[in-house]
Protein backbone atom coordinates (compact mmCIF):
# COMPACT_ATOMS: atom_id res chain seq x y z
CA UNK A 1 0.00 0.00 0.00
CA UNK A 2 1.48 3.51 -0.73
CA UNK A 3 -1.43 5.10 0.12
CA UNK A 4 -1.21 7.71 2.90
CA UNK A 5 -4.65 7.49 4.29
CA UNK A 6 -6.94 4.09 4.89
CA UNK A 7 -9.99 3.60 4.52
CA UNK A 8 -12.77 1.07 5.07
CA UNK A 9 -11.82 -0.47 1.36
CA UNK A 10 -8.13 -1.62 2.33
CA UNK A 11 -10.21 -3.87 4.36
CA UNK A 12 -13.15 -4.73 2.18
CA UNK A 13 -11.85 -6.63 -1.12
CA UNK A 14 -9.21 -9.63 -2.29
CA UNK A 15 -7.04 -7.24 -4.44
CA UNK A 16 -6.73 -4.15 -1.58
CA UNK A 17 -6.26 -6.35 1.93
CA UNK A 18 -2.94 -6.34 3.27
CA UNK A 19 -0.80 -9.61 3.88
CA UNK A 20 1.63 -10.61 6.62
CA UNK A 21 4.14 -9.32 4.07
CA UNK A 22 3.11 -5.38 3.79
CA UNK A 23 5.22 -4.06 6.76
CA UNK A 24 2.50 -1.95 8.08
CA UNK A 25 2.25 -1.22 11.35
CA UNK A 26 -0.42 -1.05 14.33
CA UNK A 27 0.61 2.79 14.62
CA UNK A 28 0.83 3.54 11.29
CA UNK A 29 -2.59 2.09 10.22
CA UNK A 30 -4.34 3.75 13.52
CA UNK A 31 -2.54 7.20 12.68
CA UNK A 32 -3.50 7.03 9.31
CA UNK A 33 -7.03 5.58 9.08
CA UNK A 34 -10.11 7.63 8.08
CA UNK A 35 -13.66 6.61 7.73
CA UNK A 36 -14.60 7.85 4.03
CA UNK A 37 -18.55 6.52 3.90
CA UNK A 38 -20.18 7.30 0.78
CA UNK A 39 -23.42 9.83 0.84
CA UNK A 40 -25.59 6.77 0.04
CA UNK A 41 -25.26 3.11 1.36
CA UNK A 42 -27.63 0.13 1.51
CA UNK A 43 -26.36 -2.46 3.57
CA UNK A 44 -28.58 -5.25 1.00
CA UNK A 45 -27.31 -3.89 -2.31
CA UNK A 46 -23.31 -3.78 -0.75
CA UNK A 47 -23.51 -7.79 0.67
CA UNK A 48 -25.18 -8.85 -2.26
CA UNK A 49 -25.67 -7.17 -5.57
CA UNK A 50 -22.60 -5.80 -6.39
CA UNK A 51 -21.33 -9.77 -6.12
CA UNK A 52 -23.71 -11.13 -8.40
CA UNK A 53 -22.26 -10.30 -11.86
CA UNK A 54 -20.25 -13.68 -11.47
CA UNK A 55 -23.23 -15.80 -12.15
CA UNK A 56 -21.22 -18.59 -10.23
CA UNK A 57 -19.46 -16.91 -7.28
CA UNK A 58 -20.59 -18.65 -4.31
CA UNK A 59 -22.79 -16.53 -1.47
CA UNK A 60 -24.08 -19.37 0.92
CA UNK A 61 -23.56 -23.06 1.36
CA UNK A 62 -26.45 -24.33 3.59
CA UNK A 63 -26.11 -27.42 5.55
CA UNK A 64 -28.83 -29.28 6.97
CA UNK A 65 -28.94 -31.96 9.97
CA UNK A 66 -28.23 -34.49 7.12
CA UNK A 67 -25.41 -33.06 5.88
CA UNK A 68 -27.24 -32.29 2.58
CA UNK A 69 -25.82 -29.28 1.06
CA UNK A 70 -27.57 -26.55 -1.27
CA UNK A 71 -25.49 -24.02 -2.36
CA UNK A 72 -26.44 -20.61 -3.16
CA UNK A 73 -24.64 -17.87 -5.68
CA UNK A 74 -24.97 -14.08 -5.31
CA UNK A 75 -27.09 -13.83 -8.17
CA UNK A 76 -29.67 -16.23 -6.77
CA UNK A 77 -29.71 -14.21 -3.43
CA UNK A 78 -29.97 -10.75 -5.62
CA UNK A 79 -32.87 -12.34 -7.36
CA UNK A 80 -34.66 -14.43 -4.19
CA UNK A 81 -33.71 -10.71 -2.03
CA UNK A 82 -35.56 -8.62 -4.64
CA UNK A 83 -38.49 -11.02 -4.53
CA UNK A 84 -38.43 -10.44 -0.97
CA UNK A 85 -38.98 -6.83 -1.25
CA UNK A 86 -41.49 -7.02 -3.66
CA UNK A 87 -43.44 -9.28 -1.61
CA UNK A 88 -43.26 -7.04 1.77
CA UNK A 89 -43.77 -4.02 -0.48
CA UNK A 90 -47.24 -6.35 -1.24
CA UNK A 91 -47.94 -7.06 2.15
CA UNK A 92 -48.17 -3.07 2.86
CA UNK A 93 -44.38 -2.29 4.32
CA UNK A 94 -43.02 0.87 3.64
CA UNK A 95 -39.77 2.98 4.38
CA UNK A 96 -38.57 2.28 7.87
CA UNK A 97 -41.65 -0.14 8.49
CA UNK A 98 -40.30 -2.65 11.52
CA UNK A 99 -39.99 -6.51 10.07
CA UNK A 100 -39.40 -8.83 12.49
CA UNK A 101 -37.16 -12.39 11.36
CA UNK A 102 -37.40 -15.32 13.47
CA UNK A 103 -35.21 -17.77 11.77
CA UNK A 104 -32.05 -19.47 12.88
CA UNK A 105 -29.14 -19.89 10.32
CA UNK A 106 -30.73 -20.66 7.00
CA UNK A 107 -30.62 -19.04 3.41
CA UNK A 108 -34.01 -17.67 4.44
CA UNK A 109 -32.26 -15.47 6.81
CA UNK A 110 -30.19 -13.53 4.60
CA UNK A 111 -32.94 -13.19 1.97
CA UNK A 112 -35.27 -11.70 4.08
CA UNK A 113 -32.67 -9.27 5.56
CA UNK A 114 -31.47 -8.19 2.20
CA UNK A 115 -35.06 -7.78 1.26
CA UNK A 116 -35.78 -5.58 4.21
CA UNK A 117 -33.12 -3.26 3.54
CA UNK A 118 -33.47 -2.80 -0.27
CA UNK A 119 -37.02 -2.04 0.61
CA UNK A 120 -35.41 0.73 3.24
CA UNK A 121 -37.63 -1.35 6.17
CA UNK A 122 -36.00 -1.98 9.15
CA UNK A 123 -35.04 -5.63 10.26
CA UNK A 124 -35.61 -6.67 13.80
CA UNK A 125 -33.88 -10.26 14.41
CA UNK A 126 -35.08 -12.19 17.21
CA UNK A 127 -33.59 -15.59 18.85
CA UNK A 128 -35.10 -19.05 18.35
CA UNK A 129 -34.85 -19.89 21.30
CA UNK A 130 -37.05 -16.86 23.20
CA UNK A 131 -40.10 -17.94 25.02
CA UNK A 132 -43.47 -16.41 24.15
CA UNK A 133 -42.65 -13.32 27.12
CA UNK A 134 -39.52 -12.27 25.38
CA UNK A 135 -41.40 -12.24 21.51
CA UNK A 136 -44.58 -10.34 22.95
CA UNK A 137 -41.99 -7.83 24.43
CA UNK A 138 -39.81 -7.52 21.78
CA UNK A 139 -42.52 -7.94 18.74
CA UNK A 140 -44.64 -5.04 20.54
CA UNK A 141 -42.09 -2.61 21.66
CA UNK A 142 -40.65 -2.35 17.88
CA UNK A 143 -44.37 -2.11 16.47
CA UNK A 144 -43.48 -5.22 13.86
CA UNK A 145 -45.55 -5.39 11.05
CA UNK A 146 -44.42 -8.32 9.89
CA UNK A 147 -42.77 -11.53 11.05
CA UNK A 148 -41.14 -14.13 8.80
CA UNK A 149 -40.51 -17.52 10.87
CA UNK A 150 -40.37 -20.90 10.75
CA UNK A 151 -43.39 -23.69 11.22
CA UNK A 152 -42.10 -24.15 14.58
CA UNK A 153 -42.38 -20.85 16.19
CA UNK A 154 -45.57 -19.44 13.92
CA UNK A 155 -47.72 -21.48 16.47
CA UNK A 156 -46.55 -19.21 18.96
CA UNK A 157 -46.92 -16.21 17.08
CA UNK A 158 -50.35 -16.92 16.17
CA UNK A 159 -51.18 -17.83 20.19
CA UNK A 160 -50.35 -13.97 20.60
CA UNK A 161 -50.95 -12.20 17.54
CA UNK A 162 -54.06 -10.42 19.06
CA UNK A 163 -51.78 -8.90 21.77
CA UNK A 164 -49.67 -7.34 19.14
CA UNK A 165 -51.74 -4.55 17.50
CA UNK A 166 -49.30 -3.59 14.67
CA UNK A 167 -48.69 -7.16 13.66
CA UNK A 168 -50.40 -8.16 10.41
CA UNK A 169 -48.87 -10.58 8.78
CA UNK A 170 -46.95 -13.78 9.83
CA UNK A 171 -44.86 -15.03 6.54
CA UNK A 172 -44.21 -19.11 7.39
CA UNK A 173 -40.99 -19.99 5.41
CA UNK A 174 -41.54 -24.18 5.37
CA UNK A 175 -44.84 -24.97 5.70
CA UNK A 176 -48.45 -23.72 4.99
CA UNK A 177 -50.08 -23.18 8.14
CA UNK A 178 -54.01 -21.74 8.18
CA UNK A 179 -53.78 -17.78 9.58
CA UNK A 180 -50.32 -17.24 7.99
CA UNK A 181 -48.67 -16.70 4.20
CA UNK A 182 -46.14 -19.12 2.65
CA UNK A 183 -42.72 -17.50 2.48
CA UNK A 184 -41.85 -19.64 -1.08
CA UNK A 185 -45.80 -18.37 -2.63
CA UNK A 186 -45.16 -14.97 -2.15
CA UNK A 187 -41.48 -14.78 -3.65
CA UNK A 188 -42.57 -16.91 -6.12
CA UNK A 189 -45.62 -14.35 -7.27
CA UNK A 190 -43.28 -11.43 -7.33
CA UNK A 191 -40.74 -10.15 -10.09
CA UNK A 192 -36.70 -10.55 -9.55
CA UNK A 193 -35.78 -7.25 -10.45
CA UNK A 194 -36.07 -4.56 -7.67
CA UNK A 195 -34.91 -1.13 -7.76
CA UNK A 196 -33.24 -1.04 -3.93
CA UNK A 197 -34.17 2.23 -2.35
CA UNK A 198 -31.35 5.29 -1.82
CA UNK A 199 -30.51 4.80 2.18
CA UNK A 200 -27.97 7.15 3.46
CA UNK A 201 -25.57 5.10 6.02
CA UNK A 202 -27.12 6.85 8.83
CA UNK A 203 -30.39 5.95 8.11
CA UNK A 204 -32.22 3.09 9.90
CA UNK A 205 -31.38 -0.41 9.40
CA UNK A 206 -31.72 -2.95 11.58
CA UNK A 207 -33.09 -3.21 15.66
CA UNK A 208 -30.98 -5.31 17.67
CA UNK A 209 -32.18 -6.20 21.21
CA UNK A 210 -29.95 -5.67 24.02
CA UNK A 211 -30.46 -6.80 27.95
CA UNK A 212 -30.12 -4.22 30.63
CA UNK A 213 -30.18 -4.35 34.21
CA UNK A 214 -33.09 -2.15 35.11
CA UNK A 215 -36.57 -2.80 32.91
CA UNK A 216 -37.45 -4.78 29.81
CA UNK A 217 -34.84 -5.48 27.05
CA UNK A 218 -33.66 -2.50 24.75
CA UNK A 219 -33.90 -2.28 21.23
CA UNK A 220 -30.38 -0.86 19.76
CA UNK A 221 -31.43 1.22 16.62
CA UNK A 222 -28.36 1.12 14.10
CA UNK A 223 -28.29 2.83 10.37
CA UNK A 224 -26.38 1.23 7.36
CA UNK A 225 -23.35 2.63 8.39
CA UNK A 226 -23.42 -0.23 10.85
CA UNK A 227 -21.84 -2.69 8.45
CA UNK A 228 -18.80 -0.97 7.59
CA UNK A 229 -18.25 0.34 11.13
CA UNK A 230 -17.73 -3.43 11.48
CA UNK A 231 -15.31 -3.83 8.61
CA UNK A 232 -11.90 -3.22 10.45
CA UNK A 233 -13.02 -4.71 13.78
CA UNK A 234 -13.80 -8.16 11.67
CA UNK A 235 -10.93 -8.03 9.47
CA UNK A 236 -8.38 -7.85 11.84
CA UNK A 237 -9.40 -10.66 14.25
CA UNK A 238 -9.01 -12.94 11.19
CA UNK A 239 -5.64 -12.25 10.48
CA UNK A 240 -6.95 -9.68 7.74
CA UNK A 241 -9.60 -11.14 5.85
CA UNK A 242 -10.43 -11.39 2.97
CA UNK A 243 -8.13 -13.65 1.65
CA UNK A 244 -8.52 -16.33 -1.25
CA UNK A 245 -9.65 -19.31 -0.29
CA UNK A 246 -11.41 -17.86 2.97
CA UNK A 247 -14.72 -19.41 4.12
CA UNK A 248 -16.62 -18.38 7.25
CA UNK A 249 -18.78 -20.49 9.65
CA UNK A 250 -19.92 -19.83 13.11
CA UNK A 251 -21.94 -21.80 15.77
CA UNK A 252 -23.34 -18.78 16.84
CA UNK A 253 -26.89 -17.62 16.11
CA UNK A 254 -27.40 -15.12 13.29
CA UNK A 255 -29.93 -13.46 15.29
CA UNK A 256 -27.02 -11.54 17.69
CA UNK A 257 -25.08 -9.21 16.47
CA UNK A 258 -21.86 -11.71 16.68
CA UNK A 259 -23.48 -13.44 14.37
CA UNK A 260 -24.96 -11.37 11.86
CA UNK A 261 -22.36 -8.32 11.82
CA UNK A 262 -19.51 -10.31 13.11
CA UNK A 263 -19.64 -12.66 10.17
CA UNK A 264 -22.34 -13.54 7.92
CA UNK A 265 -22.48 -9.60 6.61
CA UNK A 266 -18.98 -9.00 6.51
CA UNK A 267 -17.89 -12.39 4.62
CA UNK A 268 -21.07 -11.68 2.23
CA UNK A 269 -19.47 -8.60 1.73
CA UNK A 270 -16.15 -9.65 1.09
CA UNK A 271 -17.43 -11.98 -1.52
CA UNK A 272 -16.91 -14.90 1.17
CA UNK A 273 -18.54 -17.72 1.11
CA UNK A 274 -20.22 -18.52 4.39
CA UNK A 275 -22.13 -21.70 5.82
CA UNK A 276 -25.27 -22.10 7.39
CA UNK A 277 -25.82 -25.02 9.78
CA UNK A 278 -27.36 -24.90 13.09
CA UNK A 279 -25.97 -26.88 15.78
CA UNK A 280 -29.15 -27.66 18.09
CA UNK A 281 -26.91 -28.34 20.93
CA UNK A 282 -23.09 -27.58 20.47
CA UNK A 283 -21.27 -30.58 20.35
CA UNK A 284 -17.20 -30.33 20.02
CA UNK A 285 -16.71 -33.76 17.93
CA UNK A 286 -19.07 -32.45 16.09
CA UNK A 287 -17.87 -29.57 15.63
CA UNK A 288 -14.05 -30.21 14.69
CA UNK A 289 -15.62 -33.19 12.05
CA UNK A 290 -17.98 -30.22 10.31
CA UNK A 291 -15.15 -27.85 9.90
CA UNK A 292 -13.01 -30.66 8.10
CA UNK A 293 -15.70 -31.40 5.76
CA UNK A 294 -16.46 -28.09 5.09
CA UNK A 295 -12.99 -26.74 4.38
CA UNK A 296 -13.78 -24.20 7.20
CA UNK A 297 -11.01 -21.31 7.32
CA UNK A 298 -11.97 -18.90 9.40
CA UNK A 299 -14.20 -19.46 12.44
CA UNK A 300 -15.75 -16.99 15.37
CA UNK A 301 -16.32 -19.19 18.10
CA UNK A 302 -18.07 -17.98 21.66
CA UNK A 303 -15.66 -18.64 24.66
CA UNK A 304 -18.06 -21.49 26.03
CA UNK A 305 -17.77 -23.18 22.44
CA UNK A 306 -13.67 -23.31 22.81
CA UNK A 307 -13.91 -24.42 26.39
CA UNK A 308 -15.95 -27.27 25.43
CA UNK A 309 -13.15 -27.59 22.47
CA UNK A 310 -10.78 -27.79 24.79
CA UNK A 311 -11.29 -31.17 26.12
CA UNK A 312 -10.21 -32.77 23.08
CA UNK A 313 -6.97 -33.52 22.82
CA UNK A 314 -4.93 -33.63 19.72
CA UNK A 315 -7.47 -32.61 17.11
CA UNK A 316 -5.29 -32.05 14.62
CA UNK A 317 -4.49 -35.78 14.67
CA UNK A 318 -7.76 -37.01 14.00
CA UNK A 319 -9.19 -34.14 11.95
CA UNK A 320 -7.75 -32.65 8.54
CA UNK A 321 -8.33 -28.92 9.71
CA UNK A 322 -7.53 -25.66 7.51
CA UNK A 323 -8.16 -23.12 9.93
CA UNK A 324 -6.61 -20.12 9.57
CA UNK A 325 -8.28 -17.80 12.11
CA UNK A 326 -10.43 -18.24 15.50
CA UNK A 327 -11.97 -15.05 16.15
CA UNK A 328 -13.52 -14.85 19.93
CA UNK A 329 -15.39 -12.48 22.03
CA UNK A 330 -18.22 -11.78 24.75
CA UNK A 331 -15.59 -12.91 27.99
CA UNK A 332 -12.26 -13.45 28.51
CA UNK A 333 -11.12 -16.45 27.61
CA UNK A 334 -7.68 -16.81 29.93
CA UNK A 335 -4.46 -18.44 29.24
CA UNK A 336 -5.85 -21.75 29.59
CA UNK A 337 -7.84 -21.75 25.94
CA UNK A 338 -4.93 -19.42 24.35
CA UNK A 339 -2.33 -22.14 24.84
CA UNK A 340 -4.66 -24.84 24.12
CA UNK A 341 -5.05 -23.49 20.69
CA UNK A 342 -1.46 -22.25 19.78
CA UNK A 343 -0.40 -26.05 20.98
CA UNK A 344 -3.14 -28.04 19.38
CA UNK A 345 -4.36 -25.69 17.02
CA UNK A 346 -1.58 -24.12 16.01
CA UNK A 347 -3.45 -20.90 15.89
CA UNK A 348 -3.14 -17.58 18.39
CA UNK A 349 -7.02 -17.11 18.88
CA UNK A 350 -7.86 -13.40 18.53
CA UNK A 351 -10.20 -11.67 21.15
CA UNK A 352 -12.27 -8.71 20.19
CA UNK A 353 -14.37 -6.59 22.65
CA UNK A 354 -18.12 -4.93 21.90
CA UNK A 355 -21.60 -4.52 22.50
CA UNK A 356 -24.68 -4.55 20.62
CA UNK A 357 -24.61 -1.17 20.93
CA UNK A 358 -21.29 -0.22 19.74
CA UNK A 359 -19.24 -3.33 18.91
CA UNK A 360 -15.85 -4.49 17.77
CA UNK A 361 -13.64 -1.37 18.93
CA UNK A 362 -11.15 -3.65 20.45
CA UNK A 363 -9.21 -6.48 19.22
CA UNK A 364 -6.15 -8.46 18.62
CA UNK A 365 -4.37 -9.48 15.93
CA UNK A 366 -0.55 -11.18 16.23
CA UNK A 367 0.13 -10.07 12.62
CA UNK A 368 0.17 -6.35 13.84
CA UNK A 369 1.18 -6.64 17.24
CA UNK A 370 1.92 -9.60 19.98
CA UNK A 371 -1.20 -11.18 22.20
CA UNK A 372 -1.41 -10.49 25.63
CA UNK A 373 -3.53 -12.58 28.15
CA UNK A 374 -6.52 -11.90 29.51
CA UNK A 375 -6.51 -8.20 27.33
CA UNK A 376 -9.03 -7.41 24.82
CA UNK A 377 -6.47 -6.60 22.46
CA UNK A 378 -6.05 -2.78 21.80
CA UNK A 379 -8.06 0.31 19.53
CA UNK A 380 -9.17 -1.25 15.97
CA UNK A 381 -8.33 1.51 14.05
CA UNK A 382 -11.13 3.96 12.95
CA UNK A 383 -12.49 3.63 16.99
CA UNK A 384 -11.39 5.73 19.36
CA UNK A 385 -11.33 3.50 22.78
CA UNK A 386 -10.49 4.79 26.25
CA UNK A 387 -10.88 4.47 30.03
CA UNK A 388 -12.74 7.38 31.85
CA UNK A 389 -13.69 8.59 35.04
CA UNK A 390 -17.37 9.61 36.74
CA UNK A 391 -16.78 13.19 34.87
CA UNK A 392 -16.04 11.41 31.79
CA UNK A 393 -12.11 12.62 32.12
CA UNK A 394 -9.52 9.76 30.31
CA UNK A 395 -7.61 7.71 32.79
CA UNK A 396 -3.83 7.26 32.78
CA UNK A 397 -2.92 3.71 32.51
CA UNK A 398 -3.22 1.07 35.21
CA UNK A 399 -6.34 3.07 36.85
CA UNK A 400 -9.98 1.61 36.67
CA UNK A 401 -12.41 3.40 35.13
CA UNK A 402 -15.45 2.59 32.11
CA UNK A 403 -14.46 1.67 29.10
CA UNK A 404 -15.93 4.38 26.88
CA UNK A 405 -15.95 4.84 23.15
CA UNK A 406 -15.63 8.60 21.58
CA UNK A 407 -18.36 10.02 19.39
CA UNK A 408 -18.97 9.69 16.41
CA UNK A 409 -18.54 6.46 15.37
CA UNK A 410 -20.46 4.16 12.25
CA UNK A 411 -20.24 1.06 14.40
CA UNK A 412 -21.98 3.04 17.04
CA UNK A 413 -26.17 2.60 17.45
CA UNK A 414 -28.24 5.63 16.41
CA UNK A 415 -30.00 5.55 19.23
CA UNK A 416 -32.48 3.70 21.56
CA UNK A 417 -35.73 2.91 19.77
CA UNK A 418 -38.55 4.97 21.53
CA UNK A 419 -36.33 5.36 24.57
CA UNK A 420 -34.61 9.12 24.27
CA UNK A 421 -33.89 8.95 28.60
CA UNK A 422 -32.04 5.78 27.97
CA UNK A 423 -30.32 6.99 25.37
CA UNK A 424 -29.20 10.13 27.02
CA UNK A 425 -28.37 7.78 30.23
CA UNK A 426 -25.81 5.81 27.54
CA UNK A 427 -23.77 8.61 26.78
CA UNK A 428 -21.21 11.19 28.75
CA UNK A 429 -19.78 14.18 26.77
CA UNK A 430 -18.49 13.09 23.84
CA UNK A 431 -17.79 9.52 25.16
CA UNK A 432 -20.48 6.32 24.81
CA UNK A 433 -20.13 4.74 28.16
CA UNK A 434 -20.64 0.68 27.93
CA UNK A 435 -21.61 -0.21 31.62
CA UNK A 436 -17.83 -1.83 31.34
CA UNK A 437 -14.99 -1.50 34.03
CA UNK A 438 -11.68 -1.82 33.00
CA UNK A 439 -8.27 -0.72 32.78
CA UNK A 440 -5.45 0.06 30.12
CA UNK A 441 -1.57 -0.79 30.05
CA UNK A 442 1.07 1.21 29.23
CA UNK A 443 1.17 -0.29 25.62
CA UNK A 444 -2.52 0.30 24.90
CA UNK A 445 -3.75 -3.05 26.09
CA UNK A 446 -7.14 -2.79 27.32
CA UNK A 447 -8.45 -5.41 30.60
CA UNK A 448 -11.94 -5.95 31.36
CA UNK A 449 -12.90 -6.31 35.10
CA UNK A 450 -16.29 -6.24 35.92
CA UNK A 451 -19.92 -4.72 34.65
CA UNK A 452 -20.46 -1.88 36.27
CA UNK A 453 -24.46 -3.00 35.86
CA UNK A 454 -25.72 -6.15 36.55
CA UNK A 455 -25.73 -7.91 32.84
CA UNK A 456 -25.03 -11.69 33.55
CA UNK A 457 -22.69 -12.70 30.87
CA UNK A 458 -23.41 -16.74 30.05
CA UNK A 459 -22.14 -18.44 27.05
CA UNK A 460 -21.64 -15.37 25.20
CA UNK A 461 -25.15 -14.35 26.17
CA UNK A 462 -25.85 -11.00 27.39
CA UNK A 463 -28.86 -11.84 29.65
CA UNK A 464 -30.77 -8.81 32.01
CA UNK A 465 -32.17 -9.75 35.55
CA UNK A 466 -34.80 -7.82 34.48
CA UNK A 467 -36.80 -10.36 32.15
CA UNK A 468 -35.96 -13.41 34.68
CA UNK A 469 -37.38 -11.93 37.48
CA UNK A 470 -40.09 -10.21 35.96
CA UNK A 471 -41.18 -13.59 34.44
CA UNK A 472 -40.17 -15.28 37.87
CA UNK A 473 -42.88 -12.76 39.41
CA UNK A 474 -45.84 -14.46 37.86
CA UNK A 475 -45.36 -17.93 39.06
CA UNK A 476 -47.78 -18.78 42.07
CA UNK A 477 -44.94 -19.92 44.99
CA UNK A 478 -42.74 -16.92 43.91
CA UNK A 479 -43.65 -13.75 45.98
CA UNK A 480 -40.45 -11.51 45.13
CA UNK A 481 -37.48 -12.74 42.99
CA UNK A 482 -33.35 -11.43 42.01
CA UNK A 483 -30.87 -12.82 39.23
CA UNK A 484 -27.51 -12.60 39.22
CA UNK A 485 -24.10 -14.07 37.36
CA UNK A 486 -22.67 -17.13 39.39
CA UNK A 487 -18.93 -17.75 38.04
CA UNK A 488 -18.78 -21.14 35.98
CA UNK A 489 -16.11 -22.67 34.71
CA UNK A 490 -17.62 -23.23 30.98
CA UNK A 491 -20.03 -20.50 30.92
CA UNK A 492 -18.07 -17.78 32.44
CA UNK A 493 -21.44 -17.10 34.32
CA UNK A 494 -24.55 -19.12 34.61
CA UNK A 495 -27.85 -17.64 35.71
CA UNK A 496 -28.63 -17.61 39.61
CA UNK A 497 -32.04 -16.65 41.27
CA UNK A 498 -32.52 -16.01 44.75
CA UNK A 499 -36.60 -15.98 45.70
CA UNK A 500 -38.26 -15.56 48.36
CA UNK A 501 -41.40 -18.08 48.93
CA UNK A 502 -45.46 -16.46 49.13
CA UNK A 503 -46.45 -17.38 52.96
CA UNK A 504 -47.56 -21.35 53.52
CA UNK A 505 -45.20 -22.54 50.34
CA UNK A 506 -42.11 -24.54 51.20
CA UNK A 507 -39.09 -25.21 49.31
CA UNK A 508 -38.52 -28.16 47.64
CA UNK A 509 -36.04 -30.22 44.81
CA UNK A 510 -39.02 -30.27 42.98
CA UNK A 511 -40.55 -26.67 43.33
CA UNK A 512 -36.48 -25.99 42.35
CA UNK A 513 -37.32 -27.90 38.94
CA UNK A 514 -40.80 -26.28 38.81
CA UNK A 515 -39.41 -23.00 38.81
CA UNK A 516 -36.38 -23.54 36.35
CA UNK A 517 -38.49 -25.03 33.65
CA UNK A 518 -41.31 -21.83 34.29
CA UNK A 519 -38.14 -19.79 33.13
CA UNK A 520 -37.29 -21.91 30.39
CA UNK A 521 -40.68 -22.05 28.72
CA UNK A 522 -40.94 -18.04 28.79
CA UNK A 523 -38.12 -16.92 27.94
CA UNK A 524 -35.38 -19.86 26.81
CA UNK A 525 -32.80 -22.57 27.34
CA UNK A 526 -30.16 -19.97 27.52
CA UNK A 527 -31.89 -17.31 30.15
CA UNK A 528 -32.76 -20.40 32.67
CA UNK A 529 -31.37 -20.12 36.12
CA UNK A 530 -29.27 -22.53 36.50
CA UNK A 531 -28.80 -22.57 40.56
CA UNK A 532 -31.61 -21.48 42.88
CA UNK A 533 -31.55 -19.97 46.35
CA UNK A 534 -34.74 -19.53 48.59
CA UNK A 535 -33.93 -16.50 50.91
CA UNK A 536 -36.05 -15.11 53.86
CA UNK A 537 -35.13 -11.47 53.02
CA UNK A 538 -33.31 -9.54 50.37
CA UNK A 539 -31.14 -6.25 50.94
CA UNK A 540 -32.87 -3.07 50.40
CA UNK A 541 -32.20 0.37 49.21
CA UNK A 542 -34.18 2.86 51.33
CA UNK A 543 -36.26 3.29 48.47
CA UNK A 544 -37.31 -0.23 48.44
CA UNK A 545 -34.98 -1.83 45.59
CA UNK A 546 -33.48 -5.14 45.48
CA UNK A 547 -29.35 -4.40 46.36
CA UNK A 548 -28.11 -6.83 43.48
CA UNK A 549 -24.85 -6.17 43.81
CA UNK A 550 -24.58 -7.45 47.37
CA UNK A 551 -26.07 -10.91 46.33
CA UNK A 552 -23.47 -10.80 43.79
CA UNK A 553 -20.83 -10.15 46.12
CA UNK A 554 -22.16 -12.88 48.37
CA UNK A 555 -22.40 -15.03 45.80
CA UNK A 556 -18.59 -14.57 45.03
CA UNK A 557 -17.72 -15.50 47.89
CA UNK A 558 -20.11 -18.09 49.75
CA UNK A 559 -22.47 -20.97 48.69
CA UNK A 560 -25.24 -22.03 50.70
CA UNK A 561 -26.32 -24.93 51.64
CA UNK A 562 -29.58 -24.36 50.56
CA UNK A 563 -28.61 -23.86 47.17
CA UNK A 564 -29.56 -26.02 44.22
CA UNK A 565 -28.31 -26.60 40.90
CA UNK A 566 -29.60 -27.97 37.94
Amino acid sequence: MTSAHFDPTWFSDLDTAPSTSTGISYETLSANFTWNLPEYYNIGVDVCDRHATTPDAVALIEVDDRGSEVVWTYDQLKKASNQCAHALADLGCEREDRIAVLLSQSSELPIAHIGIYKLGAIAVPLFVLFGPDALLHRLSDSAAKVIITDAEHATVILSMQSKIKTLKHIVVTNQRIVGTLYFPDLLERAHKHFEPIRTKPTDPAVIIYTSGTTGPAKGALHGHQILLGHIPGVSMPHDFAPKAGDRFWTPADWAWIGGLFDVLFPALRWGIPVIAHRMAKFDSEKAFAFMEKMHIRNVFLPPTALKMMRQITHPRERWNLELRSIASGGEPLGQETLTYAKEELGLTIHEFYGQTECNVVLGNCSTLFPVKANSMGRPIPGHQVDIIDEDGNPQRSGVVGEIAIHTPDPVMFLRYFNQPEATQQKHKGNWLCTGDLGYKDDDGYFYFVSRKDDVISSGGYRIGPSEIEETLSQHPAVLMAAAVGSQDPVRGEVVKVFIKLRDHVSPSEQLVLEIQDFVKMRLGAHEYPRKVEFISDFPMTPSGKIQRHILKERELTTTSDVEHEQ
